[in-house]
């Protein structure tokens, strides 16, 4: 890999990754899948849910099912933090 690393350093992201597979398993490198439910039990008044999304992810249409499930979408409070949201939030 320091070959590699110094020839081809656009390449070393997945040699790691393979290396990581072979050595210790492919569930090292696969993100786990969320479960809302698990995080709603870990939540609490004090403890609120915050998601922290990366760029093309949308779990709204999953959160707005999952309050629907547990019979709380009038419950339920959202805050988008996009650009020129701060003031809502606060």
């Amino acid at each position: 890999m320091i070959v590699l690393k110094s020839l081809r350093p656009d390449k070393i992201t997945l040699a790691v990754q393979n290396f990581i597979i072979e050595q210790i398993g492919h569930q090292f490198v696969e993100p786990p899948v969320f479960n809302l439910g698990k995080s709603y039990k870990d939540s609490s008044i004090t403890t609120p849910l915050i998601f922290v999304l990366s760029t093309g992810s949308d779990p709204v249409t999953d959160f707005e099912r999952f309050a629907a499930d547990m019979n709380m979408t009038k419950k339920v409070e959202k805050i988008s933090l996009g650009r020129g949201q701060g003031p809502k939030a606060q």
